[in-house]
């Protein structure tokens, strides 16, 4: 698979490499060592959740507090979505900053958002269902929203209609004043969060991770 970093720091686009037959098309969505060396992040689901959306629902923008934080692992699995990243941890280089994809199912695009993102989407067909894998569990409190209309941020949604979005989105902050709020996560915390997930890994995965690396790296030289 290729898996490389978007326009937002620590976020990444997970591109398969899917084969095809008379049978139809297979692919894999996540491996755990690859993912890890590529992206130097730890991702260990806990929950998984879907949402089922009519053509020009508006889901987002939406984080959780760190801590707990919540990494997500996202893709499309029917339909077809326009996903937006938004990086809202303050402090980091890329704050304010915002990568869009094209999620459908054909192509098996996935994104990767550590703790200290925002995330949103908007519904581009008619029974669009969205796939979330987390590392945490929901926990009642902790997620708070960005307004997706900030004009300030300029994200790009692709509307020719009316979208519908719920009221709680558009009562939302927008990035600047959830910032003086004091919402958002910092940026050095969350570095902190991601050393912790680091050094928890189990040493059997450690050493899976330095044998695959070493295996490509004597694949490199012959």
């Amino acid at each position: 698979m290729e898996i490389e970093e978007m326009a937002v720091r620590d976020a990444y686009r997970i591109r398969p490499r899917i084969h095809s037959d008379e049978r139809g098309a297979f692919f894999e969505s996540f491996r755990d060592g690859e993912f890890t060396r590529v992206t130097g992040h730890v991702f260990r689901p806990v929950q998984t959740n879907f949402s089922a959306n009519h053509r020009g629902v508006l889901r987002g923008m939406h984080g959780v507090s760190l801590p707990p934080g919540q990494a997500k692992y996202v893709t499309c699995v029917r339909g077809a979505v326009l996903d937006v990243v938004l990086d809202v941890r303050v402090g980091s280089p890329t704050f304010g900053a915002y990568d869009v994809n094209l999620l459908e199912p054909g192509k098996g695009t996935a994104v990767f958002l550590p703790d200290g993102m925002a995330h949103g989407f908007v519904s581009l067909t008619h029974d669009s269902c969205v796939s979330y894998v987390f590392d945490t569990p929901y926990v009642p409190g902790t997620p708070f929203e960005i307004n997706p209309f900030d004009p300030d941020l300029g994200l790009p949604w692709p509307l020719t209609e009316k979208p519908v979005v719920a009221a709680k989105d558009l009562r939302a902050p927008g990035l600047s004043r959830a910032a003086e709020l004091g919402i958002l996560p910092r940026y050095e915390d969350c570095l902190a969060h991601y050393a912790r997930q680091r050094a928890a890994v189990p040493s059997e995965f450690v050493a899976e991770f330095a044998g695959e690396l070493a295996g490509e790296l004597a694949g490199e030289k012959e």
